[in-house]
């Protein structure tokens, strides 16, 4: 009977084919449709393209003095450098360890990783299903057009797409109001790979909206609890060790890996001004964000500090478009500054870009120049190593999105409509 009704939705969405494509209603269809296909992909690129060791035997070797014994966090190294994760990366990779034979097995941590694309891809589209927002055919172009993202997370193994996949959970679970999950699983994103800060700005706003200040306070505690009690061994042989090396913000990334600064000479990308330039554009795309595109309540966004029964005029419902958009949009901010992208940094918002591109109305006519302007971002990602036109034109993506973003969620003017005159109407002289 499940089959023969599956048939029935297959037979009805290939009669209404235009609409499938186009309707952010058939998105749980296209979804399935997608995933299935996906796992024949991965399986395909793990059997057929030559695995590339880059840092899966670094984080073996990582992970492997601390099942050692090893708890200073200063000790703790690979073949590419000492280890600059926090603590829930040394656990998740320790299983990943003793799963795959020491480390030794990377065919089975391939498949392993096959099997995270796919649930990282189930969470990406539980929460587009939600927003109702993006066309279902704008989702081939997020899942097997991408060669760099099946790259990353099969062929390179790197931690980025862990971090993300518990992000995307979090995500799901502030969609479903489960504030205190959502926050436990954000930390425990941050503690494999610190680039998950950068949905925090957003988290911490629609803490403020939804609890006030003091409600806010709490649900960061259970962030920073759990950071505590994962790192609680390092932390009591050698704090200070732990804390810099994990946590460690003013880290220098090497030229030659940059995908997004190529263009500019090597001094200035090493340079430190340059670098406090970039924080100072953050920060005021951030208050931007914040004062005219995130907070939309008629009082001071200082209202959010006061308990939501308390403030003079009511914040509007946190929907489920409000929460997504807050939280892509400040990652996405982040990723525009940032000092230096490296290639798996494409996971950071690669799955998001669909979202910040059509979470804004959208003309029929403006659909291709969105996708095209993917186009242009994958083709980016996939020079290697960048040039000078791959850099700029990354750029020139980012600030095309950043202003369709600005513009296309501008609040709308009201219109006063002048009160009716009360003054009786003159009378005229033909009536008469």
């Amino acid at each position: 009977m499940a089959a023969g009704r599956g048939a029935a939705v297959l037979r009805r969405a290939w009669r209404q084919r235009r609409a499938a494509l186009l309707e952010p209603s058939y998105t749980p269809l296209v979804a399935a449709c997608l995933c299935l296909a996906e796992g024949g992909v991965n399986l395909w690129v793990i059997r057929r393209v030559p695995y590339t060791e880059i840092d899966w035997k670094a984080y073996m070797e990582e992970v492997e003095g601390f099942a050692n014994g090893t708890l200073d966090y200063t000790r703790l190294k690979g073949d590419t450098g000492p280890l600059v994760y926090p603590a829930g990366f040394v656990y998740i990779f320790l299983g990943l360890y003793y799963a795959t034979g020491r480390g030794t097995d990377v065919r089975l941590a391939q498949y392993l990783f096959a099997g995270l694309y796919l649930f990282n891809l189930l969470l990406v589209f539980r929460i587009y299903c939600r927003t109702n927002k993006v066309p279902p055919y704008v989702f081939f172009f997020m899942c097997c057009a991408s060669y760099r993202i099946h790259s990353i997370f099969v062929l390179r193994l790197f931690n980025d797409p862990v971090a993300m996949a518990i992000l995307f959970l979090a995500i799901n679970l502030f969609l479903e109001e489960r504030w205190s999950w959502g926050c436990f699983f954000f930390s425990l994103a941050v503690s494999v790979k610190m680039n998950i800060l950068l949905f925090a700005p957003g988290l911490l706003f629609l803490l403020l909206q939804q609890f006030g200040l003091w409600g806010c306070i709490l649900k960061l505690c259970i962030c920073a609890l759990l950071q505590v009690v994962l790192g609680l061994p390092f932390l009591l042989v050698n704090p200070v060790g732990y804390l810099t090396r994990s946590f460690d913000l003013g880290r220098q990334f090497q030229f030659k890996w940059t995908v997004n600064w190529r263009f500019l000479p090597e001094e200035v990308f090493q340079n430190r001004a340059f670098h406090a330039t970039l924080l100072l554009v953050h920060l005021a795309g951030l208050g931007l964000f914040a004062l005219h595109r995130w907070h939309r309540s008629k009082e001071s966004i200082l209202a959010l500090l006061k308990h939501p029964a308390e403030r003079k005029h009511a914040s509007p419902p946190l929907t489920v478009n409000k929460i997504v958009f807050v939280l892509f949009s400040s990652n996405f901010l982040g990723v525009c500054c940032s000092r230096s992208l490296h290639y798996q940094f494409y996971v950071w918002y690669f799955h998001t870009l669909p979202y910040l591109l059509w979470c804004t109305p959208t003309a029929k006519l403006a659909h291709m120049p969105k996708v095209l302007l993917l186009g242009v971002i994958e083709l980016c990602w996939n020079t290697y190593p960048s040039t000078v036109c791959s850099s700029l034109s990354l750029h020139i993506c980012h600030g095309l999105v950043l202003l369709q973003l600005w513009y296309g969620t501008a609040p709308t003017p009201v219109t006063h409509t002048p009160p009716p005159s009360r003054r009786p109407a003159a009378i005229s002289k033909k009536a008469q």
